[in-house]
């Protein structure tokens, strides 16, 4: 079940769904291959994001559907990323997906970890 409800909801934006796009063409991935984002115990701060793709949905998860993008999480990282935005930057300062998480109370310099 795809949930809609903006306010909690794990969402990408646009250049993070072009980027996903790609990247599943890039490794010929069909239709019913999704993002998986998952939290993980690690990092410098305590905590760190896991973005794969899969096509496997598990009992418990929560699903979303952001410009075009399936992203399905467990219901326990969803506990931290409830109403994260999903970004991607090819800028100088950086390049790859960004966690724009509201729950985080502090981030490390690298942003693939947080803390609560």
């Amino acid at each position: 079940m795809v949930t809609t409800d903006t306010s909690s909801m794990i969402t990408a934006t646009d250049k993070a769904a072009a980027r996903v796009a790609e990247l599943k063409r890039e490794a010929s991935l069909d239709e019913t291959y999704f993002i998986r984002v998952a939290v993980e115990g690690g990092g410098c701060s305590g905590l760190s994001y896991k973005l794969d793709f899969d096509n496997e949905e598990k009992a418990g998860d929560q699903a979303f559907e952001s410009n075009g993008v399936k992203i399905v999480v467990d219901m326990k990282s969803f506990l931290y990323l409830c109403g994260t935005e999903l970004d991607f930057s090819d800028g100088l300062n950086g390049k790859g997906f960004a966690f724009n998480n509201p729950n985080a109370s502090r981030t490390c310099g690298c942003g693939e970890s947080f803390a609560v």
